[in-house]
C-alpha cells in the first residue's frame, strides 16, 4: 500500500442503506420497547473508541435471548437492511460503525453464565457476559478465564475480533481458548459449532471461521471457553530500563530461554509520565517491563530470578515486586487505565490507536524504527505492548479539528505496518482490521486469500447485511 492509500482512511466511505418504515414497524412489533430508535441511543451504538465519525444506525434493538438474534436478523434480511452486532462498543478500529445504515443488535443483556463444568475445565456464557463478571461468577470454583485485553468486554465481542491482551504469552489469545459457539446467521437460522471435547477432527473448523470474522458472517450468541486454574502462586514486578531496546531484549532472552512467564508489559517513557499524573503514582519516568509470574511458590520463584538476572544484564534497576492481590491490582489498573492517562494528557484529543505483532527476534528492530519515527514526527504518543509475544501499541494524540495531524498519524500508522510486514509480521495482532486496516490485509494476506474470503462472505451472507463494509470491501 502507498502512502496515499493509507491516508485514505481518514474518512470510511459511507454508502447508507434506507431503513424502510416496514421494517422499523416490525421491529417495534416484535420488540416492543426493546427496539429503540432514539438519537441519544443510535448514537451511543453508533461509536467506539474508533475516531471514525460515521452516522448512527436506524435502530438499535436489545436482544435478550438467541431467538431475538434471529427474529431481528430475519427481518432485517427481508429488507436487505444491514445488522451490527453490540457488545460493550470498546473496538478500536471502528468495527461496530453503521457504514452501511442497518440496525445494532445489543447483546447486552444477554449476560447469563449458562453452565460451568469444572471438572472439564470449560463454560459456557451468553455473548453479552462481560470477562469481569465470569471471572466473578467462576471464582468459587478455583478456575478463571485469563484472556484480558484490557477493556472489561463481552465474551461475544472478544470471541468476534480474536481478543488476546496481557495474558496471551502464556494463555494464548481467543483463537486457542474458544471450543464452541452458537451463532446467528445471516438467514436468521441458529447453528452451533465445536463441542466441550479438547478436540475434534469433525469437518470443517465452522468455529474458528467465526471466531475473529468481526460479525461479517454472523451473530455470536453463545460462547464455550476454556478455563484454568488459579495459580497457587502469583507474583508480579516491575523493572525500570536506560533504554526501550534494554527491555526488549531482556523481554526476547526471557522467551527464548524458556521461562514460563505469564505476562510481561512494555511502558515506555512517555506512557510512565502520563499514568503516573493519572493514577498518582510515583513510578520512575523510564522504560519499564510489567511482569507477571504464576505458579507454584517455588517456580514463581525460580521464575522471578531468572528474569531478574536477565534484566540485569541489560541495565534493569529498581525490582518492585507486588505479591499481596492489592499491590498487584494496582500496578495492573494503572497499565489497564494507559489509555486514558494518555487521552486527559491532551484534553480535547483523539487517540489513532493501532498495534501490530512481529516475530519475536524482529520485535526490537521493529519497535526502536518506529519510536524513533514517531519521536520526529512530534506528535505526542504512548507506547505500549504484549512484548512476550511481539505485539505492540501507539497510540497518536491528535486535534481532531487538525487534518494535518490527522495526516501525520495515519503516515505514522502506515510506516508502523508496513515495517511489520517487512519483518514477516502482521497488520493487527489483537485489534482487528474493521475499518481502518482493511488495505494492510491485502499486503498482508495476498489478493487471491482476500478474493477467497469475499467467496466465503458471500456464501454465508449473500445479501451482504452482516456488518457490511468490515475487513473487507465486495
Amino acid at each position: 500500500m502507498n502512502a496515499p492509500a493509507a491516508l485514505a482512511h481518514l474518512v470510511p466511505e459511507v454508502h447508507q442503506r434506507e431503513v424502510p418504515a416496514g421494517l422499523l414497524e416490525a421491529l417495534k412489533a416484535r420488540f416492543g420497547e426493546r427496539c429503540s430508535t432514539a438519537l441519544a441511543v443510535r448514537e451511543q451504538h453508533g461509536r467506539d473508541e474508533s475516531s471514525f465519525q460515521v452516522p448512527p444506525p436506524a435502530a438499535v434493538v436489545f436482544a435478550e435471548t438467541t431467538q431475538d438474534v434471529a427474529d431481528a436478523v430475519r427481518l432485517a434480511s427481508q429488507h436487505d437492511i444491514p445488522v451490527i452486532p453490540f457488545g460493550v462498543g470498546s473496538s478500536l478500529e471502528g468495527h461496530l460503525l453503521a457504514v452501511q445504515g442497518g440496525i445494532s443488535v445489543d447483546v447486552g443483556r444477554m449476560n447469563k453464565v449458562l453452565s460451568v463444568n469444572a471438572e472439564d475445565l470449560t463454560v459456557t456464557v451468553q455473548a453479552g457476559v462481560t470477562r469481569k463478571q465470569l471471572n466473578d461468577e467462576i471464582r468459587s470454583t478455583g478456575l478463571f478465564f485469563p484472556i484480558d485485553p484490557g477493556a472489561d468486554a463481552t465474551i461475544g465481542g472478544m470471541s468476534a475480533t480474536r481478543a488476546s491482551g496481557t495474558n496471551a504469552v502464556r494463555y494464548g489469545t481467543m483463537r486457542e481458548n474458544v471450543l464452541a459457539l452458537e451463532v446467528v446467521t445471516a438467514a436468521g437460522e441458529v447453528i452451533r459449532t465445536g463441542t466441550r471435547a479438547k478436540k475434534s477432527a469433525a469437518g470443517y473448523d465452522l468455529t474458528r471461521l467465526f471466531v475473529g470474522s468481526e460479525g461479517t458472517l454472523g451473530v455470536i450468541t453463545e460462547v464455550t471457553v476454556r478455563l484454568y486454574p488459579i495459580p497457587e502462586a502469583i507474583s508480579a514486578a516491575i523493572c525500570s530500563f536506560p533504554s526501550i531496546e534494554a527491555a526488549v531484549r531482556t523481554t526476547i532472552q526471557t522467551i527464548q530461554l524458556g521461562v514460563p512467564i505469564a505476562r510481561v508489559e512494555l511502558i515506555d517513557r512517555n506512557t510512565v509520565r502520563m499514568v503516573n499524573a493519572h493514577s498518582k503514582l510515583g513510578l520512575r519516568e523510564e522504560p519499564m517491563l510489567l511482569m507477571e509470574f504464576h505458579g507454584s511458590p517455588s517456580s514463581v520463584k525460580e521464575q522471578a530470578e531468572t528474569v531478574q538476572e536477565i534484566a540485569s544484564e541489560f541495565g534493569g534497576e529498581a525490582f518492585e515486586w507486588a505479591e499481596t492481590p492489592e499491590e498487584r491490582t494496582r500496578l495492573w489498573t494503572a497499565r489497564h487505565n494507559a489509555y486514558f492517562a494518555a487521552v486527559q494528557s491532551r484534553p480535547g484529543c483523539r487517540a489513532i490507536s493501532t498495534d501490530t505483532c512481529v516475530p519475536i527476534s524482529r520485535l526490537a528492530d521493529c519497535l526502536l524504527e518506529s519510536v524513533a519515527e514517531a519521536d520526529a514526527s512530534g506528535l505526542p504518543y504512548f507506547l505500549v505492548g504484549h512484548v512476550g509475544d511481539g505485539n505492540f501499541h501507539f497510540g497518536y494524540l491528535l486535534d481532531p479539528d487538525d487534518p494535518k495531524e490527522r495526516a501525520v498519524a495515519e503516515e505514522l500508522n502506515h510506516k508502523l505496518v508496513a515495517r511489520a510486514l517487512r519483518l514477516e509480521g502482521t497488520c493487527t495482532g489483537e485489534h482487528g482490521v474493521g475499518l481502518h486496516k482493511m488495505g494492510f490485509l491485502v499486503d498482508e494476506a495476498g489478493a487471491g486469500a482476500v478474493d477467497m474470503m469475499r467467496t466465503i462472505k458471500r456464501a454465508l451472507d449473500p445479501r451482504n447485511i452482516m456488518n457490511p463494509g468490515k475487513i473487507f470491501t465486495l
